[in-house]
């Protein structure tokens, strides 16, 4: 980008030598930027920050708690699903810390979905934040449906961790029942799409969701990039015996 830039202004102040001169020097630039690990955006105030793993925890846990409480009633399934990812993602002693934690500082505290929300998406990564928002549905099924309560609260929250809209209608269809109709919004596309379409798609949903996306995350994220991964499959195979090939 820098290098375009420059080239424009070189070419503004010294015609084609300027901007050949511009293209050079922004070359050089934008490898040492790469390389730096951005150290021009850290300049210019765009650097992504980190989140601490309990400043993380306790701000997923405060999403939970959104969720569980959309439809206005708290389910003990929802709850008990809530505690298991948890004690599988850190381990008992973690999470019970975590709980108390919560229970002690926050739960009692009016929860806001979008200071929460922004303050994760500008600490994590995307594969990360799509993750979340797949573990959201998955609290919210754990009753057996998805309310349309449950399901607007996730949106609400989706979309405060900038989470595109059709990759939020495709990790939505999810956990509905499966149908050809739900299969295409899986893979992103509509139903018109033509063969080598549909075979696109999947090629590229399969990379967005490998669980390799998450290798950096505990256990219980990458069995959910594996479910989402499986997901994905299902629905492409839905689609291939739809149409027959």
């Amino acid at each position: 980008m820098i290098k375009w830039l420059l080239a424009v202004l070189g070419f503004m102040y010294m015609r084609f030598p300027g901007a050949i001169l511009g293209f050079i020097i922004g070359t050089l630039l934008d490898n040492w930027n790469r390389n730096s690990g951005g150290f021009l955006q850290s300049m210019m105030g765009k650097q992504e920050s980190k989140v601490s793993p309990g400043d993380f925890e306790l701000n997923l846990l405060s999403l939970c708690a959104l969720v569980i409480k959309a439809d206005g009633k708290v389910s003990q399934s929802e709850l008990d699903y809530v505690r298991s990812y948890f004690v599988r993602a850190y381990g008992k002693e973690r999470a019970n810390a975590t709980f108390r934690t919560f229970n002690d500082v926050i739960k009692d505290r009016q929860l806001s979905a979008s200071r929460i929300s922004q303050y994760l998406a500008s600490r994590t990564q995307y594969p990360t934040r799509l993750q979340i928002t797949h573990f959201l549905f998955g609290i919210a099924q754990a009753d057996g449906t998805v309310s349309s309560a449950e399901a607007n609260m996730i949106q609400q929250i989706a979309s405060y961790l900038k989470i595109g809209a059709k990759d939020f209608e495709s990790i939505k269809a999810m956990f509905f029942k499966p149908s050809p109709a739900n299969a295409y919004k899986i893979l992103e596309i509509e139903k018109s799409a033509s063969d080598a379409e549909v075979k696109k798609a999947y090629r590229k949903m399969v990379k967005k969701y490998h669980p390799d996306k998450l290798e950096h995350m505990d256990e219980a994220y990458k069995k959910g990039a594996r479910e989402k991964f499986d997901k994905v499959q299902e629905a492409y195979d839905t689609i291939q015996k739809e149409r027959g090939f």
